[in-house]
């Protein structure tokens, strides 16, 4: 009887849950498209709303819509219909397929399609739609444009009931956001009309189940519409004031483009800020209908508006489609050819004497002759450099110079611009921030880094970074905005596809790596305090591991740059022909690295060593926290000679940042060190942008086996190294001890002496063996971890709590009895906290199942004697990496990586090479 009455309590109970969960939802049709849409349909779906039909657009080039990916996977209906209407009148068969679905309200999330007026009201409860304007300003399908071409001090959207009018209709709900002075289409978008018109679609929806939607009637004052905007009449009115001229490149930006004349031709404008009192220096520029000259600066294009006040434009395009940064207008390929003087001229025949001397096989040296396709090979880029040096000393030329300009006219352009000092590289200007500490003065770089200079965010945002040891303000670093990202993507771009680096030989290139970790080396006290001071780590442990395993990286890598090979292949011979099939290893492109604050240096170089020796160019985002080493790393690789635009690094949020990495189009590869719920984000992104290549490694739970043959003095040494190690904050910590039931007690008591002789502290106190943790989030994250586990039933042997001193430093934690059902049994903590779990005498396979039982696979451990055992247990440790008898022991050559939802690829070893690299296969018939 008391069970009966339990069990109908809970039935109750239950009925009470679904009846609250499904009370107040709709049957919805969903009318729209694009990645919003998908957004808006699956949140509608988690809030208990049944979606009975989604209408989209057709598939473009075999892709179908995300809205109707998503759709599809649930077995949601999809239609795709191309068009509503014809002439005018709705489709009847269309309509009737609408109808059919029988949905109580219609969510028209940007929807690009003309809907007839009878589905528009069909609906019990009528239509609403997303519109991105501050209705009734800005209607028409090119609100967001002129939002901020008319200068708008605030920008944001409406959702309203559709009307015949589409636009017009009542609304029921508005969010306003400030338009920051330099915000465009993409930043006002990323920034808040997508994520906060998600949530205020799914909010609306609910106000309407609810009977609480209201329907404020639009009023015809203050309301304007605006067509889209066509390249014909999209030109820019230089006779205005600047601001205005602004407004206008940014409300163009990125289609259809704002552009001027210049030197008769059409050029288009892209990437306009506000500039102050002060303008560089530079080289002017007659722009049509301008009310001054605008001025070339190594920053960008300057103009002028009619009150004198001045813009920068960052980049340019041409009719050809060819975009160039605005710096390099003067040279930029026949944009604008350098006039020789009389002196030059006769140098420049004395050259042509030179390069026929050389090329001996041609009857003579047009401007247009190529140096290579005339027969030239690496001997003769050797005699024509030292050749010219030998008749201009002092000269700076190199053997690359040559491979960069193969036609006798670019190369005498660039050779007339080098004997003027013109092509001289600037000295790098940091604006350092330095601190006295660790008996030294840092000198920290706070800036982005984008190609090859260290220039202030776009928006000029910054954030402050955070010591954890006392909690006080290292200094503040630049914060990243989406244009920053776009033109950190824009330099790799370049610098892979025409830059040096493309065409680096790759042994050249292994010396230019080789470099960079001698500079490290020579740097390695420095950067080991700044990581230090910026993630907590002591500063023994900085010097071994976070700065000295990156130095291995980077010198290991460079050595595997000349010996990338592919391989023949026999195939089948189609006689009498013959066939020979070989493979190239080619790298990327553009790759994006995302890095974990946990070693921020370390899992820097693990990556972007991989990406460099393949041949790749990156944009590298550190954690938002632990920016410092990163941009550090950044000055010395200018240092070492990497060419600019090869390594770009953008510190700011993962939301903005990282994003947008996921989401560009011309990245390549995306590599990423995280948690496995923002892996699965990425990877989302990735696959729906342009399907670019995914690197992961997630989180983990690894298991380490102690058995009772083991060598307990090892295992107790290094089962506290796997967990302990870098306080912690390991992405291998052995998330979970599991101690044979005969030695358990002893290992536990032996283990808790070990602890209590741990010296937390200042991680630049040479003795201190823990130090703080990354950030106070984190460490109110492991104290709530404790509290879960004693609440649960574990035994907390020892600590569990914040050491009540500043900064944040968290006690060594010991919990026994955990049994497999615990939350601190399946999740991982990343913090310092043994979890020990015992298990029976001789049960190999039952403590081996249990050891499996988890979602992750990143690591593991097994510590016994007995060989046969160990073998038996490696080998069926379900993770990417299995350590015997020891822990934590990485090597740069061997590879790295998970299995399950602990992530997938490699890091370090020949197997991290293939992550950036793709195959070509060539066949030959001869």
């Amino acid at each position: 009887t008391e069970v009966f009455t339990t069990l109908t309590h809970m039935l109750f109970l239950l009925s009470c849950l679904l009846q609250n969960y499904y009370q107040n939802k709709l049957r919805l049709a969903l009318i729209g498209q694009s990645l919003f849409g998908q957004e808006v349909y699956t949140n509608l779906r988690k809030q208990g709303h049944r979606v009975v039909g989604v209408f989209t657009v057709p598939d473009r080039d075999g892709k179908a819509d995300p809205l109707a990916v998503v759709a599809e996977k649930d077995g949601t209906p999809v239609f795709k219909f191309p068009r509503w209407r014809v002439k005018g009148k709705p489709i009847p068969e269309v309509v009737e397929a609408y109808k059919a679905v029988g949905a109580e309200l219609n969510v028209m999330p940007f929807c690009s399609q003309f809907i007839p007026m009878n589905v528009i009201d069909h609906p019990a409860h009528g239509s609403i739609i997303y519109h991105p304007s501050i209705l009734p300003l800005h209607r028409g399908a090119s609100a967001i444009n002129w939002t901020l071409i008319q200068g708008d001090k605030k920008a944001g959207f409406s959702i309203f009931w559709a009307d015949d009018g589409l636009d017009t209709g009542p609304i029921l709900l508005q969010r306003e956001c400030h338009v920051e002075p330099n915000d465009t289409v993409d930043s006002l978008y990323n920034r808040f009309l997508f994520p906060e018109g998600i949530k205020a679609m799914v909010e609306s929806v609910q106000l309407i189940a609810d009977g609480k939607a209201p329907r404020v009637p639009q009023t015809e004052e203050g309301a304007s519409y605006e067509g889209i905007q066509k390249k014909s009449n999209s030109k820019v009115n230089l006779a205005q004031p600047a601001e205005a001229i602004h407004n206008w490149i940014r409300g163009h930006d990125k289609v259809p483009g704002a552009w001027a004349v210049i030197d008769g031709r059409t050029v288009t404008l892209y990437g306009s800020s506000m500039l102050g009192e002060s303008v560089p220096a530079g080289q002017p520029l007659e722009i049509e209908g301008a009310s001054q000259p605008g001025v070339v600066t190594k920053n960008g294009l300057v103009l002028y508006g009619s009150d004198s006040k001045a813009l920068m434009v960052k980049n340019l395009q041409f009719e050809d489609g060819k975009m160039i940064s605005a710096a390099k207008y003067f040279s930029s390929g026949d944009t604008a050819r350098v006039e020789l003087t009389d002196d030059e001229k006769k140098i420049a025949e004395e050259i042509r004497d030179i390069w026929k001397g050389i090329l001996s096989n041609v009857a003579a040296i047009e401007e247009t002759t190529d140096f290579f396709k005339s027969g030239a090979a690496s001997m003769d880029v050797v005699r024509l450099v030292e050749e010219i040096k030998q008749r201009c000393v002092g000269l700076q030329l190199q053997n690359e110079d040559v491979y960069m300009a193969t036609t006798f006219q670019d190369f005498i352009q660039m050779f007339v611009r080098r004997l003027r000092g013109e092509d001289q590289e600037e000295e790098m200007v940091i604006d350092y921030a330095t601190k006295d500490v660790n008996n030294m003065t840092v000198k920290m770089p706070w800036q982005c880094f984008i190609n090859g200079k260290f220039e202030d965010a776009e928006n000029g945002k910054t954030a402050n970074t955070i010591n954890p040891a006392d909690g006080s303000v290292i200094c503040k670093v630049a914060y990243a905005s989406v244009g920053d990202v776009d033109r950190a993507v824009a330099a790799a771009k370049e610098a892979f596809e025409v830059g040096p680096w493309g065409r680096m030989n790759p042994r050249d290139r292994g010396t230019l790596l080789y470099k960079l970790a001698d500079l490290m080396e020579e740097h390695q006290e420095e950067l080991a305090t700044i990581e230090s001071i910026d993630s907590g780590a002591v500063y023994t442990l900085a010097l071994k591991t976070h700065v000295g395993m990156s130095i291995q990286t980077f010198r290991y890598f460079a050595g595997w740059c000349d010996k990338i090979q592919g391989k023949t292949i026999p195939i089948n011979q189609a006689r009498p022909n013959r066939n020979l099939t070989f493979t190239k290893k080619e790298p990327l492109g553009v790759c994006a690295i995302v890095i974990p604050w946990n070693y921020p240096l370390m899992m820097l170089a693990w990556k972007s060593a991989a990406c460099l020796a393949a041949g790749n160019t990156l944009v590298l985002k550190p954690a938002q926290v632990t920016p410092l080493s990163a941009l550090k790393f950044a000055e010395l690789t200018v240092k070492a000679g990497i060419p600019k635009g090869v390594i770009n690094i953008v510190p700011g949020s993962g939301g903005m940042v990282g994003q947008r990495l996921s989401d560009h189009p011309d990245i390549r590869k995306l590599g990423f060190t995280g948690s496995t719920p923002i892996g699965k984000q990425i990877m989302k992104s990735c696959a729906l942008s342009n399907l670019k290549k995914v690197s992961l490694e997630l989180g983990g739970k690894s298991p380490l086996i102690i058995f009772s043959d083991c060598d307990m003095d090892k295992a107790v040494r290094m089962g506290m190294s796997s967990v302990f190690f870098n306080k912690g904050e390991n992405c291998i910590a052995a998330g979970r001890l599991f101690v044979e039931e005969s030695i358990h007690d002893e290992y536990i008591r032996r283990v808790l002496e070990e602890i209590k002789k741990m010296k937390v502290g200042d991680p630049l106190d040479r003795s201190t063996d823990h130090g703080p943790q990354n950030h106070k989030a984190h460490m109110d994250k492991l104290v709530e971890y404790c509290e879960v586990g004693v609440k649960e039933g574990a035994t907390l042997v020892y600590g569990g709590k914040q050491v009540d001193r500043p900064g944040f430093f968290m006690e060594p934690t010991l919990f026994t009895d955990v049994e497999d059902h615990m939350f601190i049994a399946k999740e991982e903590s990343f913090g310092p906290i043994m979890v020990v779990s015992k298990f029976k005498d001789g049960d190999i396979d039952g403590v081996l199942n249990r050891a499996n039982d988890t979602e992750f696979g990143l690591a593991s451990g097994v510590f016994t004697r007995d060989i046969n055992k160990a073998m038996y247990v490696s080998e069926r440790l379900d993770a990417g990496t299995v350590f015997v008898n020891t822990y934590n022991k990485t090597d740069v050559a061997s590879p790295f990586g998970g299995f399950k939802q602990s992530g997938f690829g490699k890091d370090l070893g020949e197997d991290a090479l293939n992550e950036y690299l793709r195959t070509k296969a060539v066949t030959v018939e001869y």
